[in-house]
């Protein structure tokens, strides 16, 4: 090896599901067919969203911000994963794998914000349903969703900058069939304690605080809930929030363990890190594909506003 692949790898080598061997064909096939499924019905909330024009109202177009987020992921890692698991082809380059690791990590830091936005539809459409089309209007939700999106490039970008200047003089080989940051850090024999802090800060200010949002949130509506006299109209308002819970809990829960892992785990079987980082990056995107299947049904009948008012 020359000086200069010392300082920067040309490629990196991904790695698929170790110990499958010649079974790795048959987990492609539920591999594949779980991103067919996920893209096309993340397309399909996208295109109703906009071809019906009684859909564009927060919640909807929310959704849809909710399913662009998705689908990213999910177009990011398909090539490499497919590449790997079905034509063994491992190898990815460096300018490639930490672009593949941009926009994976974009479009995750992209989700987690349009969940705490949806979580404060639920708290304006239940607290102040008067109030709630005057606030919430088509522009203040665009100015959100460009917000959302520069965030996400604007903390990221620094994090591309930062690792192209530790030398890699390890084993250039990646745990996944997809770049991670946390899978990227391991792999320096610099010193990367700013790497490491600033991604720590960057999940800190962006999921960390989306999530503390939402449990914000969450207890204002239950709080708002609590006044209201009516029994039933308690419940159809609870209602209307299960859907919104079931999604935080699909992307938070795999995202925690994956960073459990990450950090505590590394005694672990390296198929436990290859499988929590699939779980993470696919599993919650064909769930909640599963999930909110149904923006129609969702807008017309089990929007807070409408069963409050």
């Amino acid at each position: 090896m020359t000086n200069s692949s010392f300082l920067r790898p040309s490629t990196f080598l991904l790695t698929g599901i170790p110990g499958m061997g010649s079974g790795t064909v048959w987990i492609t096939i539920p591999f594949c067919c779980t991103y067919v499924v996920s893209i096309l019905g993340i397309s399909a909330i996208a295109f109703v969203v906009k071809a019906d024009h009684s859909l564009h109202e927060p919640m909807s177009l929310f959704l849809c911000m909710l399913a662009a987020a998705e689908l990213g992921v999910s177009l990011a890692t398909l090539p490499t994963v497919l590449s790997v698991l079905l034509f063994g082809l491992r190898e990815i380059r460096f300018d490639a794998c930490l672009t593949q690791m941009f926009f994976i990590h974009c479009f995750s830091i992209l989700d987690s914000g349009v969940l705490w936005a949806m979580a404060f539809d639920h708290f304006m459409a239940i607290h102040n349903p008067l109030r709630y089309a005057s606030i919430l209007t088509t522009p203040s939700i665009s100015g959100i969703g460009l917000g959302l999106a520069v965030r996400s490039i604007g903390l990221l970008l620094p994090l591309l900058i930062l690792l192209k200047k530790p030398s890699f003089c390890r084993a250039h080989v990646l745990a996944h069939a997809f770049c991670l940051h946390p899978n990227l850090l391991q792999l320096p024999c610099a010193d990367i304690k700013v790497n490491s802090m600033y991604g720590l800060f960057i999940v800190m200010v962006t999921s960390g605080l989306d999530l503390l949002f939402i449990i914000l949130s969450y207890v204002m509506i239950v709080k708002t809930m609590l006044s209201i006299a009516s029994k039933e109209e308690r419940l159809k308002a609870l209602n209307t929030c299960v859907s919104h819970i079931c999604a935080v809990l699909i992307y938070y829960i795999p995202m925690i363990g994956l960073s459990m892992v990450y950090r505590f785990g590394k005694p672990a079987s390296p198929l436990i890190h290859v499988l929590m980082a699939n779980i993470y990056l696919l599993v919650p995107h064909y769930l909640q594909c599963k999930n909110q299947t149904d923006p129609q049904r969702d807008a017309q009948t089990s929007h807070p506003k409408k069963l409050l008012m």
